[in-house]
């Protein structure tokens, strides 16, 4: 399933869904429509498995995927609980059959643009690193203006790869532009309503990632980058 850029308009030939994604979605509209309270005990792994009629390794991998979007935790022996409810905002701007799509998204682009940061520390010219420089300079301009300055983001994300070298890189994030602009898009127009702190936040983790790279310090780089696309995930859930 391809997500749009434009968070109006919702995908229209989904794919057709991984079994741990069906959980996944299940069990996060039950959190949503407050089925499941926060501080309240899922169902058990067997009993999960039971009524959505999968086996229990693939009820495991949603619920290890709930974890990870900070939206259940879990107790040695005691099991599954609900951390907090995601905020339903989102669901305004992205359909329940897309998150799955966006998680798993967040989830390569950590594995994927760690390593392009890495990569760009250690071999990006004069000229890419000027590129990169504009991009996140474009970003902030953007910021000031209270605008969304997706275009400038994914600019910056993208003059990152290309510093790699390596083109599969760049070629990856632009197979995947519709996809990470809808995740962007998502991420600003629910930090908007915490304008003092979610934009600014966001150009302090693209500057450090750019400083890393400029002093060549791929191992940093590597680091900020994988935190930044995490905190960007955690925004998006949070709202």
């Amino acid at each position: 399933m391809k997500l749009q850029a434009d968070h109006n308009n919702a995908p229209n030939e989904p794919r057709s869904p991984k079994l741990s994604d069906r959980i996944y979605a299940g069990i996060f509209e039950r959190i949503v429509n407050g089925e499941f309270v926060q501080g309240e005990r899922l169902p058990s792994e067997t009993a999960l498995a039971s009524e959505y009629r999968v086996s229990r390794p693939i009820v495991r991998e949603a619920l290890r995927r709930l974890r990870e979007d900070g939206l259940i935790f879990s107790q040695k022996g005691a099991g599954s609980f609900v951390e907090r409810p995601p905020d339903a905002a989102m669901l305004r701007y992205a359909p329940l059959e897309s998150i799955a799509d966006i998680q798993r998204c967040f989830e390569f682009r950590i594995a994927l643009e760690g390593e392009a940061a890495r990569l760009a520390a250690e071999r990006a010219s004069s000229q890419e690193l000027a590129a990169i420089e504009r991009a996140v300079n474009l970003l902030k301009e953007r910021i000031t203006a209270r605008e969304l300055g997706v275009d400038a983001d994914f600019a910056f994300h993208l003059a990152i790869s290309k510093a790699t070298g390596n083109n599969f890189f760049s070629d990856s994030l632009l197979s995947l532009e519709g996809q990470i602009t809808f995740g962007q898009n998502l991420a600003r127009n629910l930090g908007l309503k915490h304008p003092n702190t979610r934009l600014p936040e966001v150009q302090a983790e693209h500057e450090k990632i750019f400083e890393a790279i400029r002093r060549h310090e791929g191992d940093r780089a590597h680091e900020a980058m994988r935190q930044h696309i995490s905190n960007s995930r955690r925004r998006v859930f949070e709202g």
